[in-house]
């Protein structure tokens, strides 16, 4: 059977369309379609985007006066046609192309499979937006019918996470010469979709795999809700200037609904993003076990999901990938953070005009003390700050298969917190012994933790100011993070006691994050969270964050030599330094 549609009565203009994405998907591969797409990649990164994505279909918008009639009509020509799916990203462009409010906009997804051709199915994907002639959607109609904005080809990632999908993304994007076009998650289909424009590929616009059937956008398509990805594909489309900066101006917002939720509890009491979870109760039993208004938490709900903190699932809502983070058993859970960073320090933060004023910590000024010790003041405070500290661990795991512990017989951890790092090094080194100086109410945690680790009996527990005096005569000490809470006059003091302390052959491994200005300090096109957290450390702790020359220069006015820097999770770096003899 020829795999085209015929069927009289629809428009001529739809029949075109239709039978154009057909031509173009029966013949498309996909590593024809990278090599045409994309010819700026290598060979072998071209071989990479194509091993992980197959050609899924080619969409088209459609105008026909009834939905049903279209369905009908395709049918009687032999295709088999999917259930009808409310559309969610293509509703929100032409709603923005046309400035058209949504509500007028009702655009439906229908996925139509066509008769095979030898072995090989082929299947489209029609936007169809209803339009009887002479409706006020004539403007619609006839501009899309002529540019054809939304006919695009659509690759599937084949097993989809954060991972794969984010490294596709700037593959495209930044070596392949893609610009992002738009994106978004439907919740029917559980599926994110990331929207590419082809620019002027060979002089045309466009890409030709098929010939002379011609596409100018792409799409790529992944099962499941991938925020953190969707977010930094939207971040890269040009937009309305006044819409983004509303966006940025109501950051704040965002951090507080983080914290209530987290507050709350409410990610324990939510089903995780695995979908062989069911989906149990209503949100009116979800405020009853949390204690709040339901048509409140409704509305909180609603926010998550637009930050891609939560998703709905039917008439409840699941947990995405980015929302799990937050449950107590999380490994690394970040619920404690969002407690301090929806706290004391977005409190200080209000302040931070202040900060730029004056170049003192709002903190202080706020509080009456630096937080060091407002919080060592009050216990519950400590142990939220203790525990925030800690679900950055993800930021130390690297850190035993990046050093050579092996000459290594006592590691020195100074201000070493609950002692995860040092507690991956013992156990990674069984013949190394540990010695943690902190202060004196955090050593109870750091026992906890080590002993549970099941290396306590391998440490030395050490009540003392770092500032002042360092244990004596270890192999590698280790700074992991405390830098960046001091200014240089400090920092220099902290490196001198370390200096002071070693032997010869005695190194130091510094765990810090690095501004930009050196390539370590450099994550692509993407800017370091510690742009972020240096103005984080101004208004809340009177200290900075550094570049990699920076801290080259510190160590070397303090008796060190830096000898390499390298990346860690998170945007950290571990420098490693060692005393010069």
């Amino acid at each position: 059977m020829d795999p085209y549609v015929r069927t009289a009565g629809l428009d001529e203009a739809d029949l075109t369309v239709i039978n154009d994405a057909l031509s173009l998907v029966r013949s498309a591969d996909a590593r024809a379609v990278v090599r045409d797409l994309l010819p700026g990649l290598s060979e072998g990164e071209q071989e990479a985007v194509a091993a992980h994505c197959d050609v899924a279909h080619a969409a088209a918008l459609v105008f026909p006066p009834s939905l049903d009639g279209l369905t009908a009509s395709l049918r009687a020509d032999g295709f088999i046609v999917g259930e009808a799916i409310p559309s969610v990203v293509v509703r929100e462009r032409l709603s923005r192309r046309y400035r058209l409010p949504l509500a007028a906009l009702e655009v439906t997804i229908l996925h139509v499979q066509a008769p095979a051709v030898g072995q090989r199915a082929c299947e489209i994907e029609l936007f169809v937006l209803e339009a009887v002639p002479g409706t006020e959607l004539r403007e619609i109609v006839s501009r899309e019918r002529v540019e054809r904005n939304e006919s695009h080809l659509a690759l599937e990632v084949r097993a989809p996470d954060g991972v794969v999908l984010a490294g596709l993304r700037a593959l495209l994007a930044d070596h392949g010469g893609l610009a992002a076009d738009g994106g978004g998650y439907n919740s029917l289909e559980n599926c994110t979709v990331l929207y590419f424009l082809c620019t002027a590929v060979d002089g045309r616009g466009g890409f030709s795999a098929t010939g002379p059937v011609r596409s100018s956008r792409l799409e790529v398509r992944a099962r499941g809700h991938h925020p953190a990805v969707l977010a930094a594909h939207r971040g890269a489309e040009p937009g309305d200037p006044a819409r983004r900066l509303l966006e940025l101006m109501t950051g704040a917002w965002t951090t507080q609904a983080i914290a209530v939720a987290a507050g709350l509890g409410l990610a324990d009491q939510l089903p995780g993003p695995s979908a062989a979870e069911a989906v149990p109760g209503s949100v009116a039993e979800l405020a009853g076990r949390l204690a709040v208004d339901p048509a409140s938490l409704v509305r909180l709900l609603r926010y998550l999901a637009a930050v891609g903190v939560v998703a709905p699932a039917g008439d409840f809502y699941e947990l995405t990938e980015l929302g799990a983070v937050l449950r107590e058993d999380s490994a690394h859970s970040m619920r404690s953070l969002a407690l301090l960073y929806g706290g004391p320090f977005y409190r200080s933060f209000g302040e931070l005009a202040h900060s730029v004023r004056t170049g003192e910590e709002a903190f202080k000024a706020l509080f009456g003390k630096g937080h060091f010790d407002y919080f060592a003041e009050r216990p519950g405070m400590a142990e939220l700050f203790d525990s925030a500290m800690a679900s950055s661990g993800a930021m130390f795991e690297p850190i035993p298969g990046l050093f050579d512990f092996s000459h290594a017989r006592v590691v020195v951890d100074v201000a070493g917190g609950n002692g995860q790092l040092l507690g991956l090094v013992l156990a990674h080194a069984p013949h190394v012994r540990g010695v943690l100086l902190e202060r004196a109410h955090v050593l109870e945690a750091a026992h906890r933790h080590l002993a549970g680790a099941g290396c306590a009996d391998r440490c030395s527990f050490v009540d003392g100011d770092f500032t002042r005096a360092v244990p004596e005569g270890g192999d590698v000490y280790l700074l992991s993070r405390v830098l960046h809470d001091w200014d240089d006059e400090q920092c220099l003091a902290i490196l001198r006691r370390c200096a002071e302390s070693m032997h010869d052959d005695s190194q130091l491994l510094l765990v810090e994050r690095l501004l930009p200005g050196t390539e370590e300090g450099k994550r692509g096109d993407v800017t370091p969270l510690a742009v972020a957290w240096d103005l984080h450390m101004l208004c809340n702790v009177g200290g900075r964050e550094r570049t990699a020359d920076h801290y080259g220069r510190l160590l070397e006015t303090a008796g060190f030599e830096l000898l390499s820097v390298r990346g860690l999770p998170l945007d950290g770096n571990l420098l490693h330094a060692r005393r010069r003899g």
